[in-house]
């Protein structure tokens, strides 16, 4: 069966990798305990540790309210923990925990399997390239 012109524009298909990815991290990070919710929050928390809420759960492309749901099973988890520095106005940071940081790197290693599958056969310079043209995308949505 020929796929359609629907199926062939770009959203469909960013949208088609964007889900088939999802699926394939989800399944990798099985072996580390963590969903692809839980690994976006610890990394995001790793990259920008004074990020606010709201700056997270954008970093996330999560709700602020789904945030704080990943974040409070982070802490039962022993992932995370409030960060030793003085808190900015009523928010307070967060860090990793050891545990929190062996988890993350683990998740590392899963993600960046699934992601080195899915651009076989692309070379390097293309590989540059798409991600050019996927930041040029999204800077044209989100402005």
């Amino acid at each position: 069966m020929q796929p359609s012109d629907a199926e062939r524009s770009v959203g469909y298909l960013v949208k088609r990798v964007q889900q088939g990815l999802r699926r394939r991290c989800d399944s990798a990070l099985k072996s580390t305990g963590l969903s692809m919710a839980q690994y976006s929050t610890l990394r995001a928390l790793h990259e920008h540790p004074d990020a606010s809420a709201a700056e997270l759960a954008r970093l996330c492309f999560v709700t602020r309210q789904s945030l704080q749901d990943v974040l409070a099973g982070l802490r039962a988890d022993g992932l995370i923990e409030t960060a030793a520095a003085p808190p900015r106005g009523r928010s307070r940071s967060l860090a990793l925990t050891r545990l929190g940081s062996r988890r993350l790197n683990a998740a590392h290693d899963a993600v960046f399997g699934v992601e080195a599958d899915m651009l076989q056969g692309i070379s390097s310079r293309d590989r540059q390239k798409i991600a050019e043209l996927l930041i040029r995308c999204a800077e044209n949505v989100e402005g």
